[in-house]
C-alpha cells in the first residue's frame, strides 16, 4: 500500500487525457510507469500459470503475449512455465518499433531461447502456427477504452480452438459522482467549453462523493465465439441518490477475470481481488451542466459505445427523476479513441 500511496499522491484529482496507444506509439517513460506495478503482474503470473497447470504435463504450450510492449508479460510466462513445471514456446508480438529494439535486446541478455519477436500489428499478423493461449495488458481504465476488444477479437484468429485467452473477461463499472474541484478544472482544460465538457479523462479520485454504488456497465468476453462480432454497447443504469447533493459527472471502473478465478479490479466494491494494484486510476466523465439531486431521487445513465469510420468513441446522458440531460460526444464530435 505504501508504494502505492506515493505512487499516486501527486495525481490526487489531476486530470489526465486517456491514452491512445492504438493510434499512439507508448513513450519510453509510460511503459516504465506501467512496469512498477507489482501486483498487477503478480496476478498475471499465477492466472499464466494456472492455465499452464490445465494442461498435460507432457505438452508444449504455445503461448503469445500479443501487445508485449518493453516485455513484462513475456517474463511473466517464462516465471509462470517454472511454477507450473510446463514447456512453452512463445511470440511475443509487438507494433512499436521502439519497444521491439527492446525486446529483441532482451531476448539475448536475458536468454529468451524460446521466444520469438514478431515486429507487427496484431490484428493483421500472420501467425505461423495457432496459439494455446494468448495474454495481452491492453485494459484501460474503463475496462475496453484502449480498445482491446478491437485488437484481441483481429487476434483471436490464430488462438487454436479450445485456446485461451487472458485475460478472458472484463466489465466496465459506473456511478454518479459529486465534485466541483474536478467540474472546475474541466473549465480549463480546453477553451472550447464542449469539447472539454465531452471527454473522459482518467483522474485518481480523491475529493469526490459516490451517490451509489458502481454498476456495471460493458462487459466483453474473449475468444468471441459470436457469429458476428459487433463491439458496439448500448446500457441504461438507476441508481438512487443515497443523499441530496450536485452530479459533476460519472466515474467509470473496471474488473477483469484474467484466468479461472484470478482476477483484477480497480472498482471501489472489490478493491480486494488485487489490492495495492495502482497502474490504472479511474476514469472521469464530465456532465456538461451539473444536475441537483435529493435524497432517493433516481439517477438515469445512459451509455454508449459506438464504432464506425475507423473510430471508437462514447456517448452519455443523465437524468433526474425522467427529465434528461443532453446526450454528450454525440458522433464523437468531442472525444473518440482511434482504430
Amino acid at each position: 500500500p505504501d508504494a502505492k500511496a506515493a505512487f499516486e499522491a501527486p495525481y490526487l484529482d489531476y486530470l489526465q487525457a486517456p491514452l491512445q496507444p492504438l493510434m499512439d506509439n507508448l513513450e519510453s517513460q509510460t511503459y516504465e510507469t506501467f512496469e512498477q506495478d507489482p501486483v498487477k503482474y503478480e496476478r498475471y503470473e499465477v492466472a499464466i500459470a494456472h492455465a499452464l497447470a490445465d494442461t498435460p504435463a507432457s505438452k508444449e504450450s504455445v503461448v503469445m503475449v500479443v501487445g508485449a510492449g518493453r516485455g513484462p508479460l513475456v517474463r511473466c510466462a517464462l516465471r509462470a512455465a517454472k511454477k507450473a513445471d510446463r514447456t512453452i514456446r512463445m511470440f511475443a508480438v509487438e507494433k512499436n518499433p521502439n519497444a521491439v529494439i527492446t525486446l529483441r535486446n532482451m531476448k539475448v541478455s536475458e536468454k529468451w531461447d524460446n521466444v520469438t519477436i514478431v515486429s507487427s500489428d496484431m490484428r493483421v499478423w500472420k501467425a505461423p502456427e495457432p496459439a494455446d493461449i494468448m495474454v495481452s495488458e491492453l485494459l484501460g481504465s474503463f475496462g475496453d477504452n484502449e480498445l482491446s476488444p478491437e485488437c484481441l477479437d483481429g487476434a483471436q484468429s490464430f488462438l487454436r480452438e479450445g485456446g485461451v485467452s487472458i485475460p478472458c473477461k472484463y466489465t466496465s463499472f459506473v456511478t454518479p459522482i459529486s465534485s466541483s474541484k474536478l467540474w472546475n478544472e474541466v473549465k480549463g482544460v480546453d477553451a472550447n467549453a464542449v469539447k472539454g465538457y465531452e471527454t473522459p479523462y482518467v483522474v485518481r479520485l480523491h475529493q469526490i462523493f459516490s451517490f451509489a454504488r458502481p454498476q456495471p456497465c460493458f462487459t466483453f468476453d474473449h475468444p468471441n465465439l459470436d457469429p458476428v462480432i459487433d463491439n458496439k454497447r448500448y446500457h441504461q443504469m438507476t441508481f438512487d441518490a443515497v443523499e441530496d447533493g450536485v452530479v459533476h459527472g460519472l466515474a467509470g471502473y473496471f474488473d477483469s477475470v484474467l484466468y479461472a478465478d484470478t482476477c483484477i479490479s480497480i472498482n471501489p466494491e472489490t478493491l480486494d481481488l488485487s489490492p495495492g494494484m495502482f497502474s490504472w486510476f479511474p476514469i472521469f466523465f464530465p456532465l456538461r451542466t451539473p444536475l441537483h439531486v435529493r435524497q432517493d431521487d433516481k439517477i438515469l445513465v445512459c451509455f454508449w459505445r459506438q464504432v464506425g469510420g475507423g473510430k471508437v468513441w462514447y456517448e452519455w446522458a443523465v437524468a433526474i427523476n425522467d427529465t434528461w440531460g443532453p446526450i454528450h460526444n454525440p458522433n464523437g464530435r468531442s472525444y473518440w479513441i482511434g482504430l
